[in-house]
């Protein structure tokens, strides 16, 4: 096999990329995110699944700015959460899919301005978004969302602002709690035909738990090129650097009653840490022909290289190490047509487009000495390579009645070429999935204010690497695991008014396969995966905006979600049926009152944020407490000629409340807690100047 087959393309986008001269569309979606109603001002009430829409202003009110986290927890359905162990990323669900996660995103599709941040093989980055140039986020959920394929539970979209006309340059700096500091400076403007966005971030903080210590350096340049008045080309680059961030695990019922901030004493022991360092770049070019069609073609590709210590020896005939090391290069490309135009006298928008990711990535594993890398226990070349191809389109039936269907087919295939013959056996092995998903939504605009819309989609979940990687026995691929598929169902409703925005959803989603923690982590020392029977997620998503006299407004997003397990009987036996799903809890909550007194640049606000009982395991038998906390903040924009300042500050669990952040669900050793700070402050200030 030769191993670098697929990465022609990575290296010739990354090569290339810097040396060209670029630009930004006011506007760059590709084809199936436009007809999915992901444009700016695009009236959404007419598209038949839950959007939510986060603005700048609320990506970035008056917080560190450093976690797609502190916006999200706004979004119904959504599960956001703060891990406080920048080692393991943030862990986000949407209704229910990706609870499971032990670290990064999976079941949830992440994309910035069209470049996937979600690998081929489903697991996704939320570190890489550039939250400090993001004009917006757009929050899909319900069944069109599966029409965006593989682990499409719900999708999470960064779009890039235009830089200002005026060269503008700008610092944020912001210090608090536990030595963190985080401090951005960013460059934007408009030269000529060529729109620069540029930032620089540094985050370093000692963290509130013991061995906890992070230091990430983000760099992110946007550049766009309006070709001429029918086509446009953007580049985006993006690197991350995260050097030895300390992993402090997760802790146990006991260890969590002693000292809520200690970190166990394998941390220490093994030196449990992590580095990341991650470089990409897309290029995406957009062009309306004479007939209106419109082309996109998007590629884009990267690396990302990942070292890790785990709390363990990894010294077994097939235990594979401790020390893993993860060398990947990845890319792929998507070429997308729209048309809107008529077929049998009704109005229609059509989109459709193939797509092609791969990625490679060669894995070693050592013993962990006590903190230094020992001797070579696994050596093995990882390969996924995925091809797309989709058709989506919207019927406008007649003024009042939209029809929204699509289709989309997958193929991926996983291949690992093992080259670690010391334990006498050859690991290899390939396995192929294949899914044709198909969604259909209607929507009815009842009054000029009130629409009503019903959809159901079909979609699945392939395994990852990771959790193909540990057979509960042995070594080599676990190839028995099975993708999970799902079947999904929602009605809704939606008010538009002056003053009054108001969503309310209801759904169902019926899961084959679900993809679960194996019984059995002492053979491997580690988590292994298996698949479950039946399970049933059902709920309401409700989200009111109203906005009162004097500058006043209130929010409020809340989530009920029953999501058990119909039919699973594990490996061992025993039998979980009924039982409810870990890491999803059945209510959750976020509410907010702001108020900016009108004539003033000064506003301020109180917070709240509830998640009821969430379970740690399949069995049920251990939980993390429901909890409501508080938090506050408040900030001022003063303008000083072509200066503009603006401090702010921000208290978090004003109640100094001891709660539970995340649950690493099913830990081996009943590692399962990850503890919230107590109160914490920020303060912070913010500095521009722009050249008129």
């Amino acid at each position: 096999m030769n191993r670098f087959s697929g990465y022609t393309l990575c290296g010739l986008v990354t090569f290339a990329a810097p040396q060209l001269i670029l630009a930004q569309d006011n506007q760059l979606s590709l084809p199936a995110q436009v007809v999915l109603g992901s444009e700016s001002g695009t009236n959404d009430t007419r598209i038949p699944l839950a959007r939510t829409t986060l603005d700048s202003e609320q990506l970035s009110p008056q917080n560190l700015g450093a976690n797609v986290s502190e916006s999200l927890q706004r979004v119904p359905g959504i599960v956001a959460l703060n891990r406080q162990n920048y080692a393991q990323d943030l862990q986000i669900s949407s209704r229910g899919f990706g609870a499971r996660a032990a670290f990064g995103v999976r079941g949830v599709r992440l994309v910035q301005d069209g470049i996937p941040l979600t690998m081929p093989d489903g697991q996704g980055q939320p570190a890489l978004f550039d939250l400090d140039s993001l004009q917006r986020i757009e929050v899909l959920r319900g069944p069109l969302t599966t029409l965006y394929g593989n682990a499409s539970g719900g999708i999470i979209q960064g779009f890039t602002g235009e830089a200002p006309f005026y060269p503008t340059l700008d610092n944020r700096t912001a210090i608090g709690s536990d030595g963190l500091w985080r401090s951005r400076l960013r460059y934007g403007g408009q030269h000529g035909d060529l729109n620069v966005s540029a930032n620089l971030s540094r985050l370093e903080t000692d963290g509130f738990r013991e061995h906890s210590d992070t230091r990430r350096d983000l760099a992110n340049l946007r550049l766009g090129w309006d070709i001429d008045d029918a086509s446009s080309l953007t580049l985006l680059v993006n690197s991350l650097d995260q050097p030895e961030t300390q992993d402090p695990l997760g802790l146990t019922a006991a260890a969590l009653r002693e000292d809520r901030e200690q970190a166990l004493p394998n941390a220490r022991r093994f030196d449990t840490r992590k580095t990341v360092r991650h470089n990409q770049a897309g290029l995406n070019y957009e062009r309306r022909l004479s007939n209106d069609d419109q082309l996109t073609v998007m590629i884009y590709g990267g690396e990302r290289y990942v070292q890790q210590y785990l709390a363990f020896e990894g010294s077994g005939q097939f235990s594979g190490g401790a020390v893993i090391e993860l060398d990947r290069r990845f890319g792929g490309g998507e070429l997308g047509w729209q048309r809107n135009t008529e077929l049998f006298g009704l109005p229609v928008e059509l989109a459709a487009g193939v797509t092609y990711d791969y990625q490679g990535e060669e894995r070693l594993g050592f013993v962990n000495d006590f903190g230094v890398k020992g001797a070579q226990q696994r050596d093995e070349f990882n390969a996924v390579d995925s091809q797309d191809v989709y058709l989506i389109s919207t019927w406008q039936l007649d003024p009042r009645w939209t029809l929204t269907a699509g289709v989309r087919h997958s193929r991926l295939e996983f291949d690992s070429d093992d080259d670690y013959f010391t334990d006498g056996q050859d690991d290899s092995g390939t396995i192929r999935y294949r899914q044709t998903n198909p969604a259909l939504g209607v929507s009815w605009q009842w009054t000029p204010e009130v629409s009503l819309y019903a959809a159901l989609g079909q979609g699945f979940e392939t395994p990852t690497f990771q959790e193909l990687a540990y057979r509960p026995e042995g070594s080599g691929l676990n190839l028995a695991l099975e993708s999970s598929r799902s079947r999904n169902g929602e009605v809704g409703i939606k008010l538009r008014r002056e003053n009054t925005i108001a969503n309310l959803a209801v759904f169902e989603t019926r899961v084959e396969d679900e993809i679960v923690t194996g019984p059995d982590q002492q053979v491997t020392e580690r988590s292994t995966f298996v698949n479950a029977g039946r399970s049933t997620r059902r709920g309401l998503e409700l989200s009111v905006e109203q906005g009162f006299d004097h500058g006043i407004g209130a929010y409020l997003a809340y989530t009920y979600l029953e999501a058990t397990f119909d039919s699973y009987t594990r490996g061992d036996g025993a039998d979980f049926s009924g039982n409810d799903l870990p890491g999803v809890p059945r209510h959750s909550l976020f509410a907010e009152l702001s108020w900016q007194p009108v004539g003033t640049q000064f506003t301020t606000a109180l917070e709240a944020q509830s998640l009821s009982q969430r379970y740690a395991t399949d069995e049920n038998n251990a939980s993390a407490p429901g909890y409501a906390v508080f938090n506050w903040r408040a900030g001022y924009r003063h303008g000083i000629g072509n200066f503009a300042l603006e401090p702010f500050v921000r208290i978090d669990n004003l109640g100094d409340k001891e709660y539970i952040s995340s649950l690493i669900i099913n830990g081996a050793g009943a590692r399962y807690y990850e503890p919230a700070p107590d109160r914490q402050w920020l303060v912070g200030l913010g500095v521009q100047y722009h050249w008129q």
